[in-house]
């Protein structure tokens, strides 16, 4: 397995493949002019970033390969190769002719576009994992480089194709994860290829084990004499959740928070974008309600009078309107020698328009001004409360804005760059926002942080978030806060802190890196991966798997497949072999799995590497260091 990139994420997929799938693993980074040309240099960065290894380190160059660090094992699991670029040389020396699989993982688009143009010309069977944050690019890309494999292997497997280049964005994967941790009961909805798994977090009740809806995907460590949960925190003594526990377990676990599978249903059409992105301006908005008031005076008096002209003078009610609109615009005839009702009449209509024209000067400034600032960004209005505070609109800030608000949710925004990615969204949504760096007085006071529901720091600066997170609490001690923090020992001691000074409230860390890394090894290993739902510190996964020639499903019943805390069979994909009818997505407990079965499954990670035969000895003898692996 070759990994290029050099951020948190391409570290954190490395020790995903090693520690949990058992694989080789080939680190492509990009070398620094000024790096050292010692085993310790670039070596011993990426090393850091990449965690315990227990493997051997083979540093490569362009001019060839030296020895790993002394006291490595001599097995050769994990290579780290330099190089300024990922070219023709680079994957070659990285081995890419001869590797089963290649993660593109750096943060810019076009390089890994480049890279996967030349990696599927040097191995056509290679498959592809690529990062793009460009949605619609990456659904040609794929398309793409799957008709470039075809093309150069004529006789390859069409079935195949299916994994051959995956697209994938790791603030999409995230997004999901960030917003249902801010919003407390809202549920977690995975998009399993035709099927929408919708599953919620259930509060701890004292005497009570939890609902287990169609069934309980995990025990939280939240309980009701410890509401908050540990997350990492020894204090209760709980090591932490419990993913996919048994019936027996959950109804033991009395008083204790869950996560719970509620419906599985047809995923239905999309919604398109135009219309998440529509900024239609409301006719009400153009004038304000006290201008609105005028001109409904005016024509209240207009329809007066020309009804009082019909009655005196008998006229036609269409030609008494007339004549009263042209009184009122002085652009009618005096009515010398009419009678003197009519005379009347056109004086009071003359008076009305002397009225009418500062209200109709008055109605086209307004209205030119509202079309001016509809482009503006709109201020948090002083009566607004229950809302999420938003911190950053950078890449994951964006994906979360829009989650966010396709599930209805209130959002004032905060950002310091008034040229931000996502300011274009918030515009375009009409969401508050506010301009201005978080850490000034003041900033969080005009997002109206005191009548806030939570706050997401989603800045890319651990300080800021954790700055932005101690003024939240110094406003509202109980306030729900998420935070998104880099460093797993540093957001360990910063949960534990906040929890000790506010019990009361709930605090957050995730990392976009943690949540998006299972879903891009997965990938990796030809296993589709649909999506992941954060546990407190660890994640679940929802995959994929075909029945057929498969030793521990083909011919069990969904209850005999079950192996708890390590994958339970939730749905049948309609997608799968022999077709699935359309009402087989719910699965009794009794149905049998058959070879044309597709299901999809709940799994660890070290579950999922186990249920394809990939773990070996790290899947089976996994230690207690896996709580370690999955912080974020």
């Amino acid at each position: 397995m070759i990994v290029c990139g050099d951020d948190a994420l391409a570290h954190r997929l490395a020790r995903e493949l090693h520690e949990v799938y058992g694989e080789q693993v080939t680190l492509l980074v990009p070398a620094l002019p000024d790096a050292p040309r010692t085993p310790a240099g670039r070596t011993g960065r990426a090393l850091a970033l990449f965690g315990r290894v227990t493997a051997a380190v083979t540093r490569t160059t362009g001019a060839g390969a030296v020895a790993g660090s002394p006291g490595d094992d001599p097995t050769g699991v994990l290579r780290v190769v330099e190089s300024a670029e990922a070219d023709d040389r680079a994957l070659t020396d990285a081995g890419v002719e001869r590797a089963a699989a290649l993660a593109l993982v750096h943060e810019d688009d076009e390089t890994n576009i480049r890279a996967a143009l030349t990696a599927r010309r040097l191995n056509p069977r290679l498959r592809l994992v690529i990062r793009l944050y460009n949605r619609k690019l990456g659904q040609h890309l794929e398309t793409l480089l799957d008709q470039a494999a075809a093309v150069a292997e004529p006789g390859l497997d069409p079935e195949k194709l299916d994994a051959a280049t995956t697209v994938l964005s790791d603030v999409d994967t995230a997004a999901p994860g960030l917003a249902a941790a801010a919003v407390a009961g809202t549920s977690k909805v995975v998009q399993a290829g035709g099927l929408l798994l919708h599953a919620v977090d259930r509060p701890p009740v004292a005497g009570q084990a939890p609902d287990p809806g169609l069934c309980t995907l995990a025990l939280l460590s939240a309980t009701a004499g410890d509401p908050v949960g540990c997350e990492g925190s020894e204090r209760s003594g709980d090591a932490g959740p419990r993913l996919l526990p048994d019936d027996r377990t959950v109804a033991a676990a009395t008083g204790r928070a869950a996560v719970t599978l509620e419906a599985v249903t047809p995923a239905g059409p999309a919604l398109p974008t135009a219309r998440l992105a529509a900024s239609a301006l409301p006719v009400a908005s153009l004038f304000s309600r006290r201008l609105r008031w005028s001109l409904a005076g005016a024509v209240a008096a207009v329809l007066a009078l020309a009804l009082t002209s019909t009655f005196t003078t008998g006229d036609h009610p269409l030609h008494a309107a007339y004549l009263t609109l042209l009184d009122i615009f002085a652009i009618g005839d005096p009515a010398v020698g009419e009678p003197t009702s009519r005379q009347l009449l056109q004086i009071l209509a003359g008076f009305v328009g002397l009225l009418l024209l500062p209200v109709i000067v008055a109605a086209l400034l307004e209205g030119l001004g509202t079309f001016r600032t509809a482009t503006a960004l709109r201020r948090p209005p002083r009566g607004l409360s229950g809302h999420v505070v938003l911190l950053g609109l950078g890449k994951v800030g964006t994906r979360v804005l829009a989650r966010l608000r396709r599930l209805n949710i209130p959002v004032v925004c905060v950002e310091s760059d008034p040229e931000a990615r996502g300011i274009a969204l918030a515009r375009r949504l009409r969401v508050p926002t506010v301009i201005g760096d978080v850490t000034e007085e003041g900033v969080l006071e005009a997002a109206r942080i005191h009548r806030a529901r939570a706050l997401l720091a989603l800045t890319s600066v651990d300080i800021t978030n954790l700055e932005a997170a101690l003024s939240a609490r110094a406003v509202t001690p109980d306030l729900r806060v998420v935070l998104r923090l880099f460093d797993d020992d540093f957001a360990t001691a910063v949960f534990r802190t906040l929890r000790t000074a506010h019990p009361g409230a709930l605090t957050r860390s995730r990392s976009v890196s943690h949540l998006a890394a299972p879903a891009f090894a997965g990938a990796m290993m030809g296993r589709q991966v649909f999506g992941a739902v954060p546990v407190e510190r660890r994640v679940l996964l929802f995959a994929a798997v075909d029945v057929a020639d498969h030793p521990l499903l083909e011919g069990r019943t969904v209850a005999e497949a079950f192996r708890p805390g390590a994958w339970r069979v939730i749905a049948l994909d309609g997608r799968g072999r022999g077709g699935g009818s359309g009402q087989d997505w719910r699965l009794r407990p009794d149905r049998l799995l058959g070879a044309g079965d597709r299901v999809v499954v709940a799994a660890t990670r070290r579950g999922l590497a186990e249920l394809h035969g990939r773990g070996g000895r790290d899947a089976r003898g996994a230690s207690d260091n896996s709580v370690r692996t999955e912080r974020g």
